[in-house]
Formats: structure tokens, sequence, C-alpha cells
């Protein structure tokens, strides 16, 4: 741990701070800065002025990223019949029903996404409890519950990830790996800023964007200008 903060300190010594930077810049800074021995995550966070205890301001869904995230996703699946092995198919790691339910009840949750079919909402609902607090529970929001899983298996394992406001009206999304190129970097912040501009609650007053901020795994976070991004501030 010592050496971790040694090593993030040293990088907040070499740059500013509170200067805000193009996407590309500022993902070319963030790639400078890195010390890690593994290839870290990008994440992007969205500051934004939504009202979290408003449920019509709450936000939830998902975005595909252009480039990928970089990462293996474990995909899980409650279907039967025809749609269970249309998911097999599809590259699900693992399909099921009362089968699949037994596992995660016994603690195996080793996964990074859940889908079902709608039929099959009312055995996975019984699992809420597991699932719940892990952000696994499939959601219609989300688009993991559908009757088409085929296509939500391949949207996940190709790049697309999930967002949500916590209860400060911030979003974080993983945004790639560092050892990208900094043009796909970007291309995936793109579509993450255009997503949560194209979903902005209409109860939304004033500024919606209020900070834009990248980092990686285990390094300090660089801000972006807003007005690079093309978003209203």
């Amino acid at each position: 741990m010592a050496q971790k903060g040694k090593r993030y300190s040293d990088s907040v010594q070499r740059y500013d701070k509170q200067q805000q930077h193009s996407a590309k810049n500022g993902v070319e800074l963030i790639k400078s800065l890195a010390s890690a021995k593994f290839d870290e995550t990008l994440e992007l966070a969205a500051r934004l002025g939504v009202d979290p205890r408003q449920s019509d301001q709450v936000l939830r869904g998902t975005v595909s990223l252009p480039s990928g995230t970089g990462t293996e996703v474990r995909v899980a699946v409650f279907a039967q019949g025809e749609a269970a092995q249309q998911a097999s198919e599809a590259g699900a790691d693992v399909v099921g029903a009362d089968d699949l339910a037994q596992q995660i009840e016994a603690g195996n949750t080793d996964f990074d996404v859940v889908i079902a079919t709608p039929d099959m909402m009312g055995m996975v609902g019984k699992l809420g409890r597991v699932l719940g607090p892990r952000g696994l529970m499939p959601n219609p929001k989300t688009g993991t519950v559908t009757s088409d899983v085929a296509k939500a298996v391949s949207e996940f394992k190709s790049g697309r990830v999930e967002y949500r406001t916590d209860r400060q009206g911030n979003v974080h999304v993983p945004v790639g790996k560092l050892s990208f190129e900094a043009d796909a970097l970007v291309s995936n912040i793109t579509a993450v800023v255009d997503e949560l501009s194209r979903v902005r609650p209409a109860a939304v007053k004033g500024r919606y964007f209020r900070k834009l901020t990248i980092s990686a795994t285990m390094g300090p976070g660089v801000k972006l200008d807003l007005a690079d991004l093309g978003v209203n501030r």
C-alpha cells in the first residue's frame, strides 16, 4: 500500500490538477502518468446536475462502447428451451433455470452480467437478496430482461456497459484499457457522454454536466474540458 501511495503522490506532482484537458490530451496525460505493472482500466466519472432523490432524475441504462472494453465479460442467462440454446450459441458462459438459481443461492456469482427472459423473472426475483447488492439483478432498463437473449449476450460480450447514478448524482463508467490507442479511448468517452446527454431528464434545470473526470485504476483524476466534448453545461 505504501508503494501504491508513493506512485500516486508522484503522479499528482507531475500535472496541474485544476487544468481542464481535451479528451485526447487527457487520455495521453493519463497514459504518461501510468506506473502500474498491469493494464489499467480507464474510468470516466461524470458529475451531473440531477437530484437522485427524485425518481424521474435517476439514470440507469447501457451504452455500447465502439472500441469495446478490453475486458472479458462473463454472462449468465436465465432461459429455457430455444432461448437457452440461442444464448449458448451467442456465447453465454452459463445458461440455466432452476439449476442456475441453485448455483446462485449457493454463492456462485462468478459473472459480470445476468440476463433473463421475461418468463424467468418470477424465479429470478427470488434471488434479489443475492443479485441486488452485487448490481446483477436483471432490469428492462438495461436490456437484461429481454426475449432476444442472443442479441443481449452478443452486445454485452462486445462492449456494452451499464451506467447508473449513485446517491450523489455521479455516474462512473469504465471506458477501456490504457493499452488502447488514445483515439479508441476518446471514441468510448464520447459515446458515454453522448448517451448521458441523450437521457438528460426533462426535470433537470440549469447545468446538467457539472464535471467530467477520467482516471486510471491506480492513478489520479484528470479533468476534461466540457466544451471540447460539445456538451451543454
